[in-house]
């Protein structure tokens, strides 16, 4: 295997001390017209390209945010890691995207990994709903905000949706459809987001007059299409089945459509269905899909600004930790549209 070009070669080649190499590259307006071409020449044929994660060791400042989700293969989170690498870029940062699949475990060793390479702070939604995870990472002194999950009990920034008010939205638009009986598949319980669109869920049946017996828990392992076929499944084999459900994220919901559709069961007319995220793919379902919309994108890049003012120089003495609640939308199509 050949070795690596490094800077001593790039020396030698363009007969000038590793200093002006360095300058060449770090300053080159210190450099004269002259020597800079030559090096650059040299640069050019030897192919070199410079050890950043070196560079970054030395200063001590990383140009790499990390991002860590809970599902990569949920539209949400491509959309989040849009709204961050964009806002990122603008400051001349990479972004590292990685995927704890909603595993603790994988969580924490992505975690470790982020504090191995010494980014720059990361934006993380956690899938530990101990928080050790986030204990563990706090020793390390790398500066993150929580995203899609509000700052409870910490004093770290956090961008997050409501939604307690986003559950409300869901089920107050099927009380005032006629619903009275209502599902709700809401994924695995320790996750902040799914208990939280609960309680918004239930507080639209109190504001009816309707107990919490009105809405009917179907809990998933996942937040997946897979998983909704599942809660589907279930939900059919109900002897006094909900006219109506709610689910805690759209590829739930389309997956709960599809066990619909295969059972010959008519959306809206026979069972009306809300999902969460209001995802591209939620208009383009077979039935269009009633959601309630986060403003993703949004999100992603508010809570990289945030991350970016914390680790900024010496803005990073001035900062104030925020806690920054975005609202939620319903947004209606068809697939809740039934007539009651």
């Amino acid at each position: 295997m050949a070795q690596p070009v490094g800077i001593k070669d790039v020396a030698r080649v363009a007969g000038v001390s590793v200093g002006t190499v360095s300058n060449v590259i770090n300053r080159p307006d210190a450099v004269a017209t002259e020597t800079r071409a030559r090096v650059l020449s040299a640069i050019d044929r030897l192919g070199y390209v410079r050890s950043e994660s070196a560079r970054q060791l030395r200063a001590g400042r990383s140009r790499i945010m990390g991002l860590l989700v809970l599902d990569m293969g949920n539209p949400f989170f491509v959309d989040v890691a849009r709204g961050a690498e964009r806002a990122a870029r603008q400051a001349g940062l990479g972004v590292m995207v990685c995927n704890s699949a909603q595993n603790p475990g994988e969580e924490a060793e992505y975690l470790s990994l982020f504090a191995e390479q010494r980014v720059r702070g990361v934006l993380l939604t956690p899938a530990d709903a101990t928080g050790r995870n986030i204990e563990t990472f706090r020793r390390h002194g790398i500066p993150f905000v929580l995203v899609d999950r509000v700052a409870e009990g910490t004093t770290e920034c956090s961008v997050s949706v409501d939604d307690v008010r986003g559950g409300a939205l869901a089920v107050r638009h099927l009380v005032e459809a006629g619903h009275r009986s209502i599902a709700y598949v809401s994924g695995p319980p320790g996750l902040n987001q799914v208990s939280d669109r609960r309680t918004g869920a239930l507080e639209a049946l109190a504001e009816a007059g309707l107990g919490p017996d009105a809405l009917r828990e179907l809990p998933t392992e996942r937040l997946d299409v897979a998983a909704g076929r599942d809660a589907g499944a279930r939900l059919l084999g109900l002897a006094d089945r909900p006219t109506a459900v709610f689910c805690a994220n759209d590829l739930l919901a389309l997956g709960l459509l599809q066990a619909m559709y295969a059972a010959g069961v008519g959306v809206p007319d026979d069972l009306a269905i809300v999902g969460y995220d209001d995802i591209e793919f939620a208009a383009a379902a077979a039935v269009p899909l009633t959601s309630v919309r986060q403003p993703a994108v949004a999100m992603g890049a508010l809570a990289a600004e945030l991350l970016l003012e914390e680790t900024e120089g010496g803005a990073a003495r001035a900062h104030e930790h925020r806690r920054i609640v975005l609202q939620p939308e319903l947004v209606v199509r068809r697939s809740s549209l039934s007539a009651r």
